[in-house]
């Protein structure tokens, strides 16, 4: 459905840190600069970018936004979580953990990036 996702970013070196972090656990490859100072992570079915707002404003996160990010096994959520919040994430919500119904369960974590932007990564259970 989704070609890309650009978030906002205040300060992209340390924003690429994290998120070469975490998405290394997800098994991704580190981003990559442009030629504006942008950071590019490309896979076969999208790209996730960082930026620094183009209107010069400081990046905010969205009230009620989360990106989600598919991982593999609880234990890679859980991964992904700890290694998120040693590199300047930091946690939100609950712990890890289940959440869901009768019907379907996900194992779920939450991180705020380092400009805020909310994260979960996703491991659907049934």
């Amino acid at each position: 459905m989704f070609s890309h996702v650009m978030i906002g970013a205040n300060d992209l070196d340390a924003s690429k840190r994290f998120y070469d972090a975490i998405l290394g656990v997800l098994g991704y490859d580190e981003g990559v600069f442009d030629e504006y100072g942008r950071v590019f992570y490309y896979t076969p079915k999208g790209i996730l970018a960082l930026t620094k707002p183009i209107n010069g404003e400081e990046a905010t996160h969205g009230n009620g936004t989360t990106l989600g990010l598919a991982a593999r096994t609880p234990d890679i959520v859980d991964e992904w979580h700890k290694v998120g919040c040693e590199n300047g994430g930091v946690a939100c919500e609950d712990p890890p953990g289940i959440r869901g119904n009768d019907k379907r369960q996900l194992y779920l974590a939450y991180l705020r990036d380092p400009s805020g932007n909310k994260l979960c990564a996703t491991h659907i259970v049934r």
